[in-house]
């Protein structure tokens, strides 16, 4: 059936969408990277189109009319279904061509993920992968625009437009290094003294961080004394003697090993979180998908035998560090 002539262009309602949201017409020109008088005539030509006054201008900015509200709000239903079939055919193609898109927070992404991708491989020889490490909150915006078909995060959160899957709990562990005050007493940490030390931490968004303020509540105002986007670079500035960190078990067990980083002991708080498997709840996952998830979900036992390997990374400061015994590897 042809479509009518007045039908409005997707960009047009893209626009439309953006000025509503940002209360301005040239600012949503810039954030489209179009100029100001092109935003203005594709306005008028989707007023004209749909015999609709849907601004009032003023020098102040841009107010969607009662018509325009009407209008943004089914705008956002069209534009909802088309990132729908775009997400849908994306996950076609790939299939088709052997494709599978993983994003990943930074904990996944670099201690689990790479043992993950050569069992897949060896399941399916032919499939190439293309993994993003975001934090947690990135993944989610992939997935939700289509440009990724399978995510892992490590939020708190439930997100209740995604499917999700539980692929295992992580312990989250204090760590300092071996110089600072806290590496030389065996007397464990309260949450306040947590909440008013020199932290190092990862940026808003992420998993740990996210975790982190939920256990420390109002104790905390969330200002670190260091922010760093890096697992990597949080270890080397925390070994330097920068402050503490909280981190996964996963991400420190070596440091602990070697003696770089001490494991501080916590009271009254409960560092754990949970590392799930997210993907859009409109698409089915395909084959490749679905055998990633297989292997993910066989971490559940191995994250239960971390916590034993990173709760003997204790020791004080000085002392020769110890290599844990076969039972306590991953």
């Amino acid at each position: 059936m042809p479509l009518p002539p007045d039908t409005p262009e997707l960009a047009d309602l893209d626009l439309l969408l953006s000025i509503e949201r940002l209360g301005s017409l040239g600012r949503a020109a810039r954030e489209l990277g179009i100029s100001q008088p092109a935003a203005s005539a594709r306005i008028r030509l989707l007023e004209r189109r749909l015999g609709l006054v849907l601004l009032d201008r003023s020098p102040t900015g841009s107010r969607l009319t009662q018509a325009g509200t009407s209008v943004a709000e089914w705008a956002r239903e069209v534009m909802a279904t088309t990132t729908r079939l775009l997400a849908g055919a994306a996950a076609l193609r790939n299939v088709e061509n052997g494709w599978l898109r993983v994003a990943a927070s930074m904990t996944v992404a670099e201690y689990l993920m790479p043992r993950w991708l050569v069992a897949l491989r060896r399941e399916l020889p032919e499939l190439t992968v293309a993994l993003r490490a975001e934090n947690s909150h990135d993944v989610v915006e992939l997935l939700r625009a289509g440009k990724v078909d399978l995510g892992f995060v490590e939020d708190p959160a439930a997100h209740a437009d995604l499917s999700e899957l539980v692929i295992a709990d992580d312990e989250l562990v204090v760590v300092t290094g071996p110089a600072h005050p806290w590496a030389g007493t065996d007397t464990p940490i309260t949450s306040r003294e947590l909440a008013t030390g020199r932290l190092v931490l990862r940026e808003r968004g992420s998993g740990t961080r996210e975790t982190l303020h939920r256990v420390l509540g109002d104790l905390r105002d969330d200002d670190p004394h260091l922010e760093l986007s890096s697992t990597t670079a949080i270890k080397e500035a925390v070994g330097a003697g920068a402050g503490a960190a909280v981190l996964s078990a996963l991400a420190v067990e070596r440091e602990l090993c070697t003696g770089q980083l001490i494991r501080i002991p916590v009271t009254g708080m409960e560092l754990t979180r949970t590392l799930r498997a997210v993907w859009r709840r409109q698409t089915t996952l395909s084959t490749q998908g679905r055998a990633l998830l297989r292997i993910a979900t066989r971490t559940r036992s191995a994250a239960r035998g971390l916590r034993e390997t990173a709760g003997d990374g204790r020791r004080r400061a000085g002392e020769p560090s110890r290599r844990p015994g076969p039972h306590e590897r991953l």
